[in-house]
């Protein structure tokens, strides 16, 4: 079993919103991706989305873009992204998923030796987010990263690797250590996932180390439509 991961797909198959109008990266994007996709995961593969998925706005909304989804191989896991307007409850999304698709919600799946858990994250309340709304949308996320790999140690009968997906990157871009990548240290995750960030990054933010876990950035357009190999 290999891990693959592609995020900030912003999908919207009915096309109302074509993220062509964001600049020459984004044309034909979706055909690239499918492309290097089915190059490359094979049935018993698992792929994560970290956030920002689909446009769709209301539930009934993003079937068309899961249907999409589901005509690619692999097993699936998805995260919320601040763009993911569609999601709601995990029992109402859970309802509507194809076969073979996940979606983590401050909870952990186990498939193989692998544990996979996550949450949407947040902006470090640093810099132009220094203020006390952030801050305590920063704790909440923080209370949740916490019941996250709660629910991933439970999970774990067997040493098994804990992989943690969060949308927003869990470092600023100085790769600072914070509250949350110490968390992420005490419960000893072995790699982490991100995506939210586009246009121009610094190369060293696409896969950094940080006291032994390895963090790797995700969002399409970044990655040139490629899925990025963690394991």
């Amino acid at each position: 079993m290999k891990i693959y991961s592609i995020s900030d797909l912003h999908l919207d198959i009915n096309n109302t919103k074509p993220m062509s109008i964001f600049g020459p990266v984004w044309h034909n994007y979706l055909e690239a991706i499918v492309e290097d996709w089915n190059s490359r995961v094979k049935d018993e593969d698992v792929v994560i989305l970290a956030g920002d998925f689909s446009w769709a706005m209301k539930l009934e909304e993003v079937v068309a873009d899961l249907k999409w989804l589901d005509t690619l191989k692999g097993i699936k896991i998805l995260i919320r992204g601040n763009h993911d307007y569609w999601w709601k409850s995990p029992k109402s999304i859970r309802e509507i998923l194809p076969k073979n698709t996940y979606i983590l919600q401050n909870d952990a799946l186990k498939i193989g030796e692998y544990i996979f858990c996550g949450n949407r994250g947040w902006q470090l309340p640093e810099g132009q987010y220094n203020n006390e709304e952030n801050k305590k949308i920063y704790e909440r996320e923080i209370i949740r990263l916490q019941l996250s790999l709660e629910s991933a140690k439970k999970l774990q009968t067997n040493n098994e690797k804990i992989i943690f997906i969060t949308h927003y990157p869990p470092f600023n871009f100085k790769r600072e250590p914070n509250k949350f990548t110490a968390i992420l240290e005490e419960y000893q995750v072995y790699k982490v996932v991100f995506g939210h960030l586009h246009g121009y990054i610094n190369p060293k933010m696409f896969y950094t180390e940080i006291n032994g876990i390895k963090y790797y950035l995700t969002s399409c357009d970044t990655v040139k439509n490629r899925l990025v190999e963690i394991e």
